[in-house]
This record gives structure tokens, C-alpha cells and sequence, in this order.
């Protein structure tokens, strides 16, 4: 099975070293979406106008396949 990696960009990079093994890139893209959810949950109003966010989805090669941003503005 494929390795998915998740890297989160706020603040500072936080980069996936273990990641995932998931069926397809499918799988990998629902992973992302819910984990996204669950982290800007865990911000706790952190994330405020004028920040970004940004989590990367990459292969086992490191390449790029999903990325997720959030901006927020007023």
C-alpha cells in the first residue's frame, strides 16, 4: 500500500516524517479533509485574519499531490 505524508504549515512547518499508508490518493485526500477540520479545530481561535494555513499532501517520492490552503481576511 502507498505512503501518504501530511505536512502542516502555520506558524512554523511541521513535517511528516512517519506518514500514512492508505489504499489510493482518493483515501489520501479524505484523510486530508478530516484532518483539516480537526486541526483548525484544535486552534482554538488562533487562526485569526490576516494568517494562513496550509497542509501539503506528498507521496513517498515527496512529490506533491493535494495541497489545502485556508486564508483568512477581512
Amino acid at each position: 500500500m502507498p505512503r501518504y505524508f501530511f505536512n502542516v504549515y502555520f506558524d512554523h512547518a511541521n513535517i511528516d516524517s512517519i506518514g500514512e499508508e492508505l489504499p489510493d490518493s482518493k483515501a489520501a485526500w479524505r484523510e486530508a479533509t478530516m484532518g483539516t477540520a480537526e486541526l483548525l479545530r484544535d486552534l482554538d481561535g488562533r487562526f485569526q485574519p490576516g494568517r494562513q494555513w496550509r497542509l501539503e499532501v506528498t507521496d513517498e517520492a515527496r512529490g506533491l499531490i493535494y495541497v489545502i490552503w485556508l486564508t483568512g481576511s477581512r
